[in-house]
């Protein structure tokens, strides 16, 4: 049986955008737990530098920000592209050379009570890593971006300014740090909006489900080259696999999954990976187990080699933890192809 796209996709989007939310923060903490503050930094440093490099100058004009000023076109970029990712965050504009962001909590970054385990390192290396490049990438030595409040320092939240100066900066006035500082009252006026033709809710679904992802993505390969390959990987295998197990029940009721045997299991597994839009095809075997084939893996696309092997190893290990979460004792076995997954769910005693 050959499951493709049905009426529950949506559900199973927005159930995939929610695990992967949770398994970046649940690596985040165990990091966090296991290396120093200095390697957090690192980190993060390399993530959203690597993040900025592939996502910033490219999605200006998909953003319609092409004729704006600098400072203006920075703040609203970073209102608009977290936004689709389901960030809340605030724009105020105070001239053409100088407007705010402000982060508004609950902070995606670091969701719930993660964002007690999760060192001020982090915040510093995610601003060194993207907002303080903000003007290299765009060839304009007069732009920065002044930081009044951070996440985890009990202040109100991620905000600051960027500023287009009169006068060329050196490298360390990119980012500066102006905690005495306050934003102008927020004009939801002012509040800019991604082009409507172009972003239908189900782009935006979808939108939201790739923001995670690509965290995950960035993450693990970042991570590598920070504490290296063996520890990166145990790290990220141990986090998804907690992650699979913490989350099932939530992802469960989003797709209407039921907390049977290896065929729940199976018809779980194949609408979560129906919201990746991958393919799947389901088999119940005589022996009583169930094999599913899918094909298509969107969370490997694009990559090749090392890196992929080490992050759909990783991957793999959310959904035997989803798996090992029913009530049922179900042994799981995961064979990784060129272009597809072939899992095979049967029976197991205790």
């Amino acid at each position: 049986m050959r499951l493709r796209l049905n009426n529950m996709t949506t559900a199973a989007i927005s159930a995939q955008a929610h695990l992967h939310h949770q398994y970046f923060l649940g690596l985040q903490l165990l990091v966090a737990v296991e290396e120093s503050k200095e390697a957090v930094f690192g980190w993060m440093f390399r993530l959203f530098r690597r993040q900025h490099e592939e996502k910033f100058l490219s999605s200006f004009e998909k953003l319609g920000l092409a004729d704006e000023p600098p400072a203006v076109a920075c703040a609203k970029y970073h209102v608009l592209s977290n936004g689709i990712g389901g960030v809340a965050v605030e724009y105020m504009e105070e001239s053409d050379t100088k407007a705010w962001v402000r982060f508004r909590y609950p902070r995606w970054m670091y969701a719930g009570p993660a964002i007690c385990g999760i060192p001020r390192e982090a915040g510093r290396g995610f601003l060194h890593g993207w907002y303080a490049q903000n003007g290299v990438s765009l060839n304009n030595s007069r732009l920065g971006f002044v930081c009044v409040s951070e996440d985890v320092t009990e202040q109100f939240g991620l905000c600051g300014y960027f500023k287009e100066y009169d006068r060329d900066l050196d490298e360390d006035e990119r980012l500066l740090y102006a905690p005495d500082e306050r934003p102008p009252e927020f004009d939801p006026a002012q509040q800019p909006e991604p082009p409507a033709q172009d972003w239908s809710e189900d782009r935006l679904a979808k939108a939201n489900r790739n923001y995670a992802m690509e965290y995950v993505r960035n993450g693990l390969k970042a991570l590598r080259e920070i504490v290296g390959r063996d520890a990166a990987v145990t790290y990220a295998a141990r986090a998804a696999r907690l992650t699979g197990l913490q989350n099932y029940a939530a992802m469960a009721e989003m797709v209407g999954g039921v907390d049977g045997g290896p065929e729940d299991a199976a018809d779980f597994l194949a609408a979560m990976f129906i919201g990746m839009g991958d393919d799947c095809e389901v088999t119940r075997e005589e022996d009583g187990s169930t094999r599913l084939v899918q094909s298509g893996l969107r969370i490997a696309r694009g990559l090749s080699g090392e890196w992929r092997d080490d992050l759909l190893m990783c991957w793999t290990e959310l959904w035997r933890g989803a798996v090992h979460a029913h009530r049922a004792f179900i042994q799981v076995e995961c064979h990784i192809a060129e272009n597809e997954v072939t899992w095979t769910l049967r029976p197991r005693s205790i």
